[in-house]
Formats: C-alpha cells, sequence, structure tokens
C-alpha cells in the first residue's frame, strides 16, 4: 500500500457543514474511492488555521488522479465548493504533503 496525504482549506465557519456532510457521504462516492484503490481515508482539521489534513491508502495500481474524471466526484465537488477553496472547476484547492517518516 501507498500512503498518501494532502492539505486543502476549509472557508471560516464551515466546519460543522462540512462535517455534517461527510458523516452523509454518498455511497456511491464511498464506492468510486474503493473501485480506484483507495482507502482508509481520512480527514483531520487545524481550526487556526482551516486546513484540511486528508490521509489514505493507495493500492499499487491505483487510479486516485483520475476520479476527477468520474461524474459523481464532480458532482460532489460542485456539492460542496461553498465550504472550502476550489478551482474554477470546482476541485479543491489541495497541496500534496510529502512523507518525512514513518513508524508501523
Amino acid at each position: 500500500m501507498i500512503r498518501d496525504a494532502f492539505k486543502m482549506k476549509l472557508k471560516p465557519g464551515c466546519i460543522d457543514e462540512y462535517r455534517k456532510r461527510h458523516d452523509e457521504i454518498w455511497p456511491e462516492l464511498v464506492k468510486a474511492h474503493s473501485d480506484c484503490g483507495i482507502s482508509d481515508y481520512t480527514i483531520f482539521f487545524d481550526e487556526e488555521t482551516l486546513t484540511l489534513f486528508a490521509f489514505r491508502r493507495l493500492t499499487p495500481d491505483n487510479t486516485a488522479d483520475r476520479m476527477g474524471e468520474l461524474d459523481i466526484v464532480k458532482r460532489w465537488w460542485a456539492f460542496n465548493r461553498d465550504l472550502m477553496e476550489v478551482h474554477p472547476d470546482n476541485s479543491p484547492v489541495f497541496t500534496p504533503l510529502t512523507e518525512i517518516f514513518h513508524m508501523d
């Protein structure tokens, strides 16, 4: 498995709605992640900076980089564009993070 992490930015005052929408995540979206080789997906929140920190595991043959081509993902992005920083196509502005240390 490949460990992958990135960060995104939430808009002020949006954490409760962001949490609610993820508590009610669409089953089709969960399946799309699994189908693309993504598992163990966790998002953490830093209240001071409004930063969302995401961690996920990817299979060696994952297609995570093509998730943005899926209709269900495009709908999820549009649904959440009011809560976070996004690009013109509604995809979240994200910054990949480099792994420095890991301990099992």
